[in-house]
């Protein structure tokens, strides 16, 4: 028989909903024996929710988290120093193989800052600790898929940082993950434009005639993609599955229309680490911490497709 696909999940910052959801998803019956389960946190924290009792799940307490004046909803950098040190150990586990994959519960930026790290999101951090240079995010959901070309930066900052190299990486990269995580043999993307109507043959901008499309015509020698379209066609044109995958420029480009068509199966999905990496599609949830309101469906997506694409992989 096949051994089970052993999942790390990580508690993020204690603060917010992640030890509830990981609770409530644990006890889903769509993933309570799908897997083998390690989760990676702070015992006082988890003693407040009910944990399934199963031999498919193990603890590992770090007990880092100040017991005294603890309180949900509160954003400290005792919290936010902690929250990294459960995705330190998570990478530890990986590399002591013993674990296949990692789930990665919300972390808060600002109480990561107030701790004084410098940290701009989990890919960064992830990549920095398995010194990989440049990881790919894909955001999907069970409608569409989008992988982005810049991640966690102003809108501002958005056309500098848009050279043609990266664009031609992120494609390449887009090609692979599609077909190691979900055996896409010959994946057909959409690139989206930055500027409305693709900026109506540079009227509205140069971006698209001088670094978007000539990054595009360069990868098609290689990759099945189209585009720069306008952002609102290619998106339509990805609700109609006439493509595998959208290109985005920008971060909100791509989690405005995961979340309008389902935000409940959404995940966050990283490529280019050595192992495969999930996290739902939301935050730390501050104003709903610790009063039994969370709704666990997007943690639910990313451990089921944690599995599917470390089962993938290994059968590559």
């Amino acid at each position: 028989m096949r051994k089970k696909i052993r999942v790390g999940i990580t508690m993020g910052d204690p603060s917010g909903i992640g030890p509830e959801i990981i609770s409530k998803a644990l006890r889903s019956g769509n993933i309570s024996g799908s897997a083998d389960f390690t989760i990676i946190g702070d015992g006082k924290i988890f003693a407040k929710f009910i944990l399934p009792q199963r031999k498919n799940i193990k603890f590992i307490d770090l007990d880092n988290v100040p017991g005294r004046n603890f309180c949900f909803g509160k954003i400290k950098p005792s919290y936010g120093k902690a929250a990294l040190e459960y995705v330190r150990e998570a990478v530890g586990l990986f590399k002591n193989k013993q674990i296949d994959c990692l789930v990665t519960c919300p972390i808060s930026k600002e109480a990561v800052r107030l701790a004084g790290l410098r940290v701009t999101g989990h890919t960064e951090f992830l990549a920095d600790l398995c010194s990989v240079k440049d990881p790919l995010m894909m955001l999907v959901n069970k409608y569409l898929k989008f992988t982005l070309v810049t991640r966690h930066i102003a809108i501002k900052e958005v056309p500098a940082a848009l050279d043609k190299a990266r664009i031609h990486q992120t494609i390449l990269s887009t090609q692979s993950a599609l077909k190691e995580f979900f055996k896409i043999s010959r994946p057909h993307i959409v690139g989206l434009a930055l500027n409305p109507h693709a900026s109506d043959g540079g009227l509205l901008g140069k971006e698209e005639l001088k670094v978007i499309a000539p990054a595009m015509n360069r990868a098609r020698a290689k990759v099945n993609i189209d585009g720069p379209l306008p952002a609102d066609s290619a998106v339509l044109k990805l609700l109609e599955k006439k493509y595998d995958c959208g290109l985005a420029m920008y971060h909100d480009q791509a989690l405005i229309p995961l979340k309008l068509t389902d935000a409940g199966s959404g995940v966050n999905l990283t490529w280019g680490l050595p192992f495969v990496r999930t996290s739902p599609l939301h935050g730390t949830a501050f104003d709903i911490a610790g009063k039994n309101k969370a709704d666990p469906s997007s943690l639910v997506w990313a451990i089921k497709l944690a599995i599917q694409c470390a089962a993938n992989l290994k059968n590559t």
